[in-house]
């Protein structure tokens, strides 16, 4: 499945019993040329409190995090596999509750808890600069680069990047493992805004590259120009794959509810797979 580029391995779990969300089977199936290739695996099972539950790896079979964009493939795909039969869910993932809605077929929104452990405008230093950056987790750890903060040439106090020109991937290396996010490391998101709209380029950790979307990237992105740029919700997002997603939230006193994110979610292909060729 893909949402707005973000691609996922999707498992039925009620119909697929053995399989196990071992980290190295994990590996193995979201490699791009050895396997299906992902950027994470998800499994969807019938839950007994809400209507499914959704359990999400990333690529190095790592978990632990949200993710915006699995979630809306998740709320999809439980829709088509029988969990739930209406245009609105609730389902649980990492122990917490959520929401989300089918606004058309391949339109789905997700409600977001709400956003925590604020830092802004702080400095971080990489590649010989100091980086201005923000911070929030959104049910996983974001940092916020503009950039336009970061410079081209460290001879030349005004030539800074333009968004498509970054180089996404060597930058988002370092600063996911920079020092200052030690141990567990961060997802490191640049933007740029144009007439109203924000450009977003994301490395995600857990994936070890950039990836074509990212969904609590994008929210973090949202609330974090929010704040430092006055931009009004609903906010619109361009991801890298070219996709739009959607972010909208209320705000009182610095705390942000009805949190939700909004784009496509799609079934690209179906298929099977002989687990003992991954074990």
């Amino acid at each position: 499945m893909s949402g707005a580029g973000n691609d996922f391995i999707v498992i039925d779990s009620d119909v697929e019993k053995l399989f196990e969300a071992d980290q190295q089977i994990i590996r193995k199936l979201c490699h791009r040329r050895n396997g299906i290739g992902a950027d994470g695996l998800i499994t969807v099972k019938k839950d007994d409190k809400t209507d499914f539950t959704m359990s999400y790896y990333n690529a190095d079979g790592s978990t632990g995090s949200l993710c915006g964009n699995g979630a809306r493939c998740a709320i999809k795909f439980a829709n088509i596999t029988g969990k739930f039969n209406t245009s609105s869910t609730t389902f649980s993932s990492l122990g917490e509750s959520f929401s989300g809605e089918l606004i058309n077929d391949d339109t789905i929104k997700f409600f977001l808890n709400s956003p925590k452990n604020f830092i802004l405008d702080s400095k971080i230093k990489v590649a010989g600069q100091l980086i201005n950056a923000s911070f929030v987790n959104t049910g996983t750890p974001h940092l916020i680069i503009k950039s336009s903060e970061v410079l081209k040439d460290l001879s030349n106090p005004e030539s800074f990047y333009i968004i498509d020109d970054l180089p996404v991937v060597e930058l988002g290396r370092l600063i996911r493992h920079h020092e200052d996010f030690t141990p567990d490391g961060v997802n490191v998101n640049f933007v740029e805004i144009k007439d109203d709209k924000i450009f977003i380029r994301t490395y995600e950790r857990g994936v070890e590259d950039e990836t074509l979307a990212c969904g609590t990237g994008s929210t973090a992105a949202a609330i974090i120009l929010y704040i430092t740029d006055k931009l009004k919700p609903p906010i619109n997002l361009v991801t890298r794959g070219g996709e739009p997603l959607t972010v909208n939230f209320e705000e009182k006193d610095n705390t942000f509810y009805n949190l939700s994110l909004t784009g496509p979610a799609k079934v690209t292909f179906t298929g099977s797979f002989s687990l003992n060729n991954f074990i």
